[in-house]
């Protein structure tokens, strides 16, 4: 294992002792799709348990809100479940659970059915579904909605069904802090901080029976992202703190076509959805070449690993800072018809797609790893669940196939609500925590997204993995604060989820899907056909390699 230093990472965030406490049976960190349909799903499944929704900004702030493209499915003629598991797995690069894919495959056209009887409206093309393609699938099997409106329609349906249900109370603008633990080590509540909304401002305890977690990405341990401003890790430093595993961490996917904005644009960056190369859009580079051409049999729609490293690659030979995007040949009513949002971000930046060129660049987009569950989204701590991006379920392996996402975290939130009003433990009560505690600055935040993109984004080697866990550890000892507020909290998970992911980063000495090693080009199923899981151990890390076999499937097919 790796002698890069190990930062001393707080095991509980510094805050003030809670000033008001309520009691729920169940919360849900998170409101996106996995959060508010697991809500919906445990109060069907029981009607009589008390459900509390914690989100950390209003309910439709987060991830899904944002997800242009669609979800994915089997509902269109000729195409099967046994046809997207094939293309999930090729995605992941033979690091996904199958077990868990084929769950996700054969479940999900039923809850992409549930999601239109609750009131969701796709797209329709002559009374049908119309189903579209993106990167990495061979069949049109992606359901949109306003064209590329899919996550806004999802996230409103799923709250006005929220709102109509006096079960499920909310409590927005929460941000969740830490875990409390019951003399067994399972689930006894959760500490928040309420920013100033409503009668219980700032920090306070919920005492629960069971927590899941549906809390979104860490997209904002990077200086570019898709993700929104709420995307900090939140959820994924939290289960560390509290003892959970975490596994994958490594596999970070960066999104290929992201609107270049300049060399110091931060934060969120407009996506280019994958479904405009799959209505016709190509990459070509400053001197007009399709470059894509060769490097892979769906060219432009090859997975998302694919097209990013061959992006970079060409970006790298030119010494150009992005390539371009060719979707002129759509014409002007069909982006207005079919990809409005997108039509109007790019005219926001001075770009009409219509008449212009679209200069794109990778940028961060999806976390494939994260909190490890099994099939029913349980975690390693008794009463804690987890679903959505912050988890890692084995769906997505080392490269998340497109719109897989939105799905993931509709099908394993209805497999969390089948099991857990049946799991649900007596209350206990919160044991003192005496484990150390701490913050970092908030100015922290900055340089700490400045390390990563540089060292751990989408082009690593060793030297550079050992330069970004040097430098997050002279964050954590010099960096210190005493104020708690959001700033030092978030910048805090910041550094701990980042400390999290680049240790396996190192570790892995190959090139396999969104993990590319320039000091180790070739996937080597030797020695990291497997996964590594880590854990907190004394204010820093444990981590252990578990192998397993390959899941490749180009000899089924």
């Amino acid at each position: 294992m790796s002698d890069a230093p190990m930062p001393a990472l707080p095991m509980r965030l510094s805050a003030p002792e809670p000033g008001w406490s309520t009691r729920a049976d169940v919360v849900v960190v998170g409101s996106g799709i996995a959060g508010l349909s697991a809500a919906l799903r445990i109060h069907a499944e029981d009607p009589s348990l008390r459900l509390l929704v914690v989100t950390k900004d209003v309910l439709n702030a987060g991830s899904t809100q944002w997800a242009q493209g669609g979800i994915a499915a089997a509902l269109g003629p000729g195409d099967t479940p046994e046809q997207h598991e094939w293309d999930t797995l090729v995605a992941g690069a033979g690091a996904c659970d199958r077990e868990a894919v084929r769950v996700l495959v054969t479940e999900g056209p039923a809850a992409v059915r549930e999601l239109i009887d609750l009131g969701t409206r796709f797209d329709l093309r002559d009374g049908q579904l119309s189903l579209t393609r993106e990167g990495g699938h061979h069949r049109d099997r992606i359901a949109h909605a306003g064209g590329d409106a899919t996550g806004a329609e999802i996230q409103r349906a799923l709250i006005a069904a929220v709102e109509q249900n006096p079960a499920i109370e909310v409590i927005q603008h929460a941000l969740a802090l830490d875990l409390q633990r019951d003399a067994s080590g399972g689930v006894a509540g959760v500490t928040l901080h309420v920013m100033g909304e409503g009668q219980r401002d700032g920090v306070g305890a919920v005492h629960c029976r069971a927590l899941v977690l549906a809390s979104g990405g860490l997209g904002q341990v990077f200086s570019q992202t898709t993700n929104p401003a709420v995307s900090t890790g939140d959820g994924m430093a939290l289960a560390l703190r509290a003892g959970a595993v975490l596994r994958d961490l490594e596999f970070v996917q960066f999104h290929p076509t992201v609107m270049y904005l300049g060399p110091d644009s931060r934060g969120q960056q407009p996506l280019i959805s994958e479904a405009v190369r799959g209505e016709g859009a190509f990459l070509v580079d400053f001197e007009g070449n399709r470059f894509m051409q060769g490097v892979h049999e769906l060219a432009d729609l090859a997975p998302r690993d694919v097209v990013a490293k061959a992006i970079t690659r060409r970006m790298l030979e030119s010494g150009r800072p992005h390539m371009w995007l060719d979707a002129r040949q759509l014409g002007a009513a069909f982006w207005e018809r079919r990809f409005p949002t997108i039509l109007a971000s790019c005219r926001a930046h001075g770009v009409d797609p219509a008449t212009d060129l679209i200069p794109v660049a990778p940028a961060q987009h999806y976390a494939s790893g994260g909190v490890a569950t099994d099939l029913s989204g349980r975690t390693s701590i008794a009463g804690l669940y987890a679903t959505g991006e912050v988890a890692c379920s084995g769906v997505h392996g080392a490269n998340r196939l497109a719109s897989n996402s939105l799905l993931e975290g509709l099908v394993f939130s209805r497999r969390i609500a089948e099991v857990l009003p049946g799991e649900l433990r007596a209350w206990g009560d919160p044991v003192a925590d005496d484990r150390p505690e701490g913050l970092v600055d908030g100015d922290a935040l900055r340089v700490v997204q400045e390390t990563m993109t540089a060292e751990v984004g989408v082009l690593r080697d060793a030297a550079g993995l050992a330069a970004a866990s040097k430098r997050l550890a002279e964050v954590a000892a010099a960096r210190a604060s005493r104020t708690p507020d959001t700033a030092a909290w978030e910048a805090t998970n910041v550094l701990t989820v980042s400390s999290a992911l680049t240790r396996p980063a190192l570790e892995r000495e190959e090139t396999r899907g969104s993990h590319w090693r320039e000091d180790f080009p070739d996937r080597d199923d030797d020695r990291f056909a497997g996964h590594f899981d880590l854990w907190a151990d004394g204010g820093g890390f444990a981590v252990l390699f578990r192998p397993a076999a390959a899941t490749d499937v180009k000899e089924d097919r």
